[in-house]
């Protein structure tokens, strides 16, 4: 149940960076109050998901994921390049996490 949480927090926090995106320094309302929202939901999923999963996994996998996410949201929705450098860094992001898991995350 800890890893679905986990899950959904991610996902509130990947649409909240996207709707600050979106919304222009905050000058635009909607996008403003679904970055609001997303990232309290993606808060208070990531609290729940601590009863669970040790705070060091989760975390690493919650920023972890959602920096690989939004990176790849970032070239497909806005039109950002891809150099060697990221794809390295997402590779890096998305092998950590993966050792994390590998590494006996139980708590």
């Amino acid at each position: 149940m800890g890893y679905l949480l986990l899950s959904g927090a991610i996902a509130a926090e990947v649409a909240a960076t996207t709707a600050m995106k979106y919304s222009e320094g905050f000058s635009r309302f909607w996008p403003s109050l679904v970055t609001a929202v997303g990232y309290l939901v993606s808060f208070a999923l990531l609290a729940r998901t601590l009863r669970t999963v040790q705070i060091g996994t989760a975390y690493a996998i919650w920023s972890g994921v959602g920096t690989a996410t939004i990176a790849v949201l970032g070239l497909l929705l806005f039109g950002e390049g891809l150099g060697p450098a990221k794809v390295a860094g997402i590779v890096l992001i998305i092998g950590g996490v993966v050792v994390l898991n590998l590494g006996g995350a139980t708590h």
